[in-house]
């Protein structure tokens, strides 16, 4: 009798296991550019996992969409072990480098000047990105360093199609691009962008890939290669010493974790503010039954959840190793429930009504998101940037590289605006080796459904888009309604709602504005790269976002 009630129990458990934690038994890349995901997919042919995948789609955006990332920039990696079932972030957010200092960036009267943290070399911070990737091959991955890098290298050397969007990229930077000649030997032809259709080839970026295939990350930090950036940053007028290179260091950390409507919601902690932000926004919606109310109802309480999202991310976010950042008061649900008693239904609330509403300025967009899902489950969610487009726009010659400017991403002045619009306190200060504040929002999100893997580009409108994008996951729509889904957004300051002309009917817009919101129509943003998996039906869905150029595979 006993063994036959362990084997009948042998039999139930597989199905009694969490719907995150089951094998899809297919895998699944969503990335900005088709030849990125195909990068990561060659890495799974090869035997890797989801791990190497990610590697190897890091590398292969640096080469064929450089406005959103690269090796001298930063993100973040929101990473699932299947194995253990474990959830970590691989922290690999730039730093101040040693020399910098609180005021840096202003003049002898106190004032910003125009285009110092975001256009010349001081914008830059040490670079995390080779660090991340490194931790992420040695501690999950299965291949070698060679062969991760081996689909961006032959993209570098071979090159690629110049496509649409990254043209109209580089005659934005063309500025900056020119003070380059290698920079403007790759981009540029007769002072314009490469003609749609050239093709792009990159030799010297090739040349530094197959030296880092070679010798490791650690040439990036300690090596010859750290010499030359080192030499070349500072001839260029920054900060950056072999010290500050040497020092730095990738870190794992744990996830903010929160809980809406019975799923489970895994996003990145500080320094970035987008998992707290999420999961505060959401529990205060969770005061509410959204299915129950009009629409135009709904999306007023939205847009009320993110304008305090976004007022508490000014006063409180920072770096957790040099201010105190209040994570559990911020995530927890009692806080939210007296954010809730300032939301009226039926009035909009002024953003300069709440406590400490400094002025700001209008929001930009730019950096890259993938999503990876591996046969055995393993996941990554991966949110990668230089910070604006093309970071700085200065390349380190000889290099094929392109330098952040994520030093504006510090609050360089409380209560003046980055180029995001987003303003800051005292927690997110520059001080030498602090880690910028960033608003990278790589989630899952996991229920009875299953599990969903997404995030986006796009500056300070990153984290309403996920939460939008969790909404509508926890709805039943599938990958691609949710990356096609047209959105709002409200960023606390400046007090507008913005919003994608699809996402609104006329009568919607006249009653919000009617309840005291001020709208403002924009351009379509972001690029959200979604990986489903529904427990019920065992299929995995993927989807990259009809605004950009990018595909989703299912392997």
């Amino acid at each position: 009798m006993n063994r036959i009630l362990l084997l009948c129990l042998l039999l139930v458990l597989p199905a009694a296991l969490p719907a995150a934690e089951r094998a899809p038994g297919v895998a699944a890349i969503a990335s900005a550019h088709p030849l990125a995901t195909e990068a990561g997919h060659e890495a799974l042919r090869a035997g890797g996992n989801a791990f190497d995948a990610a590697v190897a789609v890091s590398a292969a955006l640096m080469v064929v969409e450089p406005s959103g990332s690269g090796f001298l920039g930063g993100g973040m990696y929101l990473l699932h072990h299947a194995a253990d079932g474990r959830n970590v972030v691989i922290d690999a957010r730039e730093t101040a480098p040693a020399a910098a200092s609180r005021d840096m960036f202003l003049d002898s009267d106190g004032n910003p000047v125009r285009g110092m943290s975001t256009n010349t070399a001081l914008a830059a911070g040490i670079p995390g990105e080779p660090a991340g990737l490194a931790l992420l091959q040695s501690r999950y991955g299965r291949l070698t360093l060679r062969e991760t890098l081996k689909p961006a290298i032959r993209l570098a050397r071979e090159g690629f199609e110049m496509y649409p969007r990254l043209a109209a990229g580089v005659a934005f930077k063309r500025a900056q691009l020119s003070k380059s000649k290698e920079a403007t030997a790759i981009w540029l032809r007769n002072g314009e962008p490469l003609p749609i259709g050239a093709r792009v080839k990159q030799p010297q970026l090739a040349r530094t890939l197959e030296r880092l295939a070679k010798e490791g990350f650690e040439d990036f930090y300690r090596g010859r290669l750290a010499r030359a950036l080192v030499a070349a940053v500072q001839k260029m007028g920054g900060l950056w010493t072999l010290e500050d290179l040497a020092g730095y260091q990738a870190i794992e950390r744990e996830p903010i974790i929160g809980y809406y409507r019975g799923a489970t919601v895994i996003s990145a902690p500080p320094p970035s503010a987008g998992g707290i932000a999420l999961v505060e926004a959401l529990n205060v919606l969770a005061g509410y039954d959204l299915a129950k109310l009009d629409g135009v109802t709904r999306k007023h309480l939205i847009i009320e959840a993110m304008r305090r999202m976004h007022r508490d991310r000014a006063l409180y976010l920072g770096d957790p190793a040099f201010t105190d950042v209040p994570v559990q008061r911020l995530i927890d649900p009692d806080y939210a429930a007296g954010l809730r008693t300032s939301i009226r239904y039926d009035r909009a609330t002024p953003s300069s009504s709440l406590e400490d509403a400094p002025d700001a300025a209008a929001a930009g967009m730019n950096t890259t998101h993938f999503s990876v899902l591996d046969a055995a489950g393993n996941r990554v969610a991966g949110t990668i940037t230089l910070n604006a487009g093309f970071g700085s726009g200065l390349m380190v010659d000889g290099t094929g590289m392109l330098l952040n400017n994520q030093m504006d991403d510090f609050s360089i002045k409380p209560g003046v605006p980055n180029i995001y619009g987003l303003i800051g306190a005292a927690a997110n200060a520059i001080a030498p080796g602090t880690r910028m504040l960033s608003s990278i929002t790589p989630t899952f999100v996991e229920g009875e459904r299953g599990h969903m893997i997404v995030g986006s580009p796009g500056g300070s409108l990153i984290t309403g888009m996920v939460l939008l994008a969790t909404l509508d996951w926890l709805d039943g729509r599938s990958a691609e309604q949710i990356v096609a889904a047209p959105r709002i957004h409200h960023q606390y300051q400046p007090d507008v709602l913005s919003y994608e002309r699809a996402a609104l009917t006329l009568e919607e817009v006249a009653s919000l504005k009617q309840r005291g919101h001020e709208m403002r129509e924009r351009e379509s943003w972001g690029n959200l790269q979604v990986i489903t998996f529904d427990a019920a039906t065992g299929k995995v869905d993927a989807a990259s976002d009809p605004r950009g150029v990018g595909t989703a595979g299912i392997y």
